[in-house]
């Protein structure tokens, strides 16, 4: 492992992983669901609950000047962050799935009509099929799907063949959360601009484990989650360029996003109030400033390197087990290691190295096309952070064991 990366020091900072599970210290390999939060994250919450409530923008007092001040700290985190050309391009939803979902009603239903083609890939999550497929029965549009391999490869040439004048919307999944694979979305973005078709990119699984740049990727939306980069839940990320966003209606309506009502009218506020209706999630947004502080502080750089070990030492581990299959095999791809034992299911792995302490993830993982691609209803999961350790690997594989001789496998 890298001597340069202090996990002991990392690991002091995260509460929960020194509690016990059934007597056992926790080992946490659920981070595709749902990130740790460190103690700055949870210290914010705190600080803003006992000392700091107000709602925010339109206060002249003190509290609400200062929770203002603080939500759009983390406003001006996130811009320099995702590196985005502006800050008004930074607008804050309740996670991704809203984030696509305010495109699809904004963007898609304002600008797309039948016989318009959007296209996804086959290993989207749920969050980001399900509202594509509501807008093409609305609208009389067609979903084309771009397939992967068996090794879990976003297919190129099959790209290029459903690419055509007809596709007006793509979006597509950075980095798959049941198999890890990490798909080319420069490439795709460059592509498709050259028929000017916008791009959504889907970096739920990608803000914790590598640096984004939205201007050299040149994508014209990308969402993600605070839960999933060590930050609350209830709490994401829509970015958009400043150009399609001055474009597109609200997504809803009601109080911050607009700039006069009267019965017979109301215009709207400027970019980013415009989409951001209502109380926001003000304390869970200033808390997610305080995880990208953290993150900063630990650098995505060495994140990556580390995580890029772990992954290397788990995936050797896993292959020495009699019977295991690995699920995602791309050579490109993060630290997610999903897998099936032939005869056990998933949900029955998962209950027994609870048992021993370790938390991993069964089931479809939102991600059912992919199941079906393998032909198997489900997946064990194992998904690795920056404060996990090639120790608490080797607890996973023990679980593992005793497991297969339960089921005398």
């Amino acid at each position: 492992m890298s001597a340069s990366f202090n996990v002991s020091k990392i690991r002091k900072d995260f509460p929960n992983l020194h509690i016990k599970i059934r007597g056992k210290p926790l080992v946490y390999l659920d981070n595709a669901a749902t990130t740790l939060k460190p103690k700055p994250v949870i210290e914010a919450l705190q600080h803003h609950y006992k000392a700091g409530t107000s709602n925010i923008h339109r206060g002249v007092h003190y509290l609400s000047q200062k929770a203002t001040q603080e939500f759009e700290n983390t406003r001006a985190k996130i811009q320099k962050f995702i590196n985005a050309q502006h800050i008004h391009e930074i607008i804050f939803t309740k996670g991704t799935t809203e984030s696509i979902n305010v495109v699809m009603n904004s963007y898609g239903r304002t600008f797309l009509k039948p016989g318009d083609e959007v296209l996804i890939s086959e290993m989207e999550h749920h969050s980001n099929i399900v509202p594509w497929q509501i807008l093409c029965e609305e609208k009389g549009c067609i979903l084309r799907i771009v397939p992967f391999n068996d090794r879990g490869e976003f297919i190129w040439d099959e790209f290029k063949k459903l690419l055509s004048p007809k596709t007006k919307f793509i979006s597509i999944v950075y980095i798959s959360n049941s198999l890890g694979s990490i798909n080319p979305v420069k490439q795709i973005i460059e592509e498709a601009h050259k028929l000017n078709i916008p791009v959504l990119v889907d970096a739920a699984q990608t803000v914790s484990h590598r640096p984004i740049d939205v201007q050299k990727l040149d994508c014209d939306f990308l969402v993600f989650s605070g839960h999933k980069l060590f930050g609350p839940t209830g709490v994401g990320v829509l970015y958009g360029k400043s150009e399609l966003l001055n474009k597109m209606p609200p997504y809803q309506g009601g109080g911050d996003m607009i700039a006069s009502v009267t019965f017979e009218k109301t215009t709207y506020n400027v970019l980013p109030h415009k989409f951001e209706a209502g109380t926001p999630n003000i304390a869970d947004v200033i808390a997610l400033g305080a995880a990208i502080d953290y993150v900063n502080a630990v650098g995505l750089n060495h994140i990556a390197d580390y995580e890029n070990e772990l992954l290397e030492y788990g995936t050797k581990a896993l292959k020495k087990i009699p019977g295991l299959k690995l699920i995602g095999t791309a050579k490109k791809k993060t630290a997610i290691l999903s897998f099936i034992i032939p005869h056990i299911h998933a949900h029955d792995i998962g209950t027994l190295v609870d048992m021993e302490g370790v938390a991993i993830r069964t089931g479809h993982h939102c991600t059912q096309p992919v199941m079906k691609h393998f032909g198997v209803p489900a997946t064990s999961r194992a998904s690795l952070a920056f404060y996990n350790t090639e120790e608490e690997i080797d607890r996973l594989i023990k679980a593992l064991n005793r497991t297969k001789k339960v089921f005398h496998e």
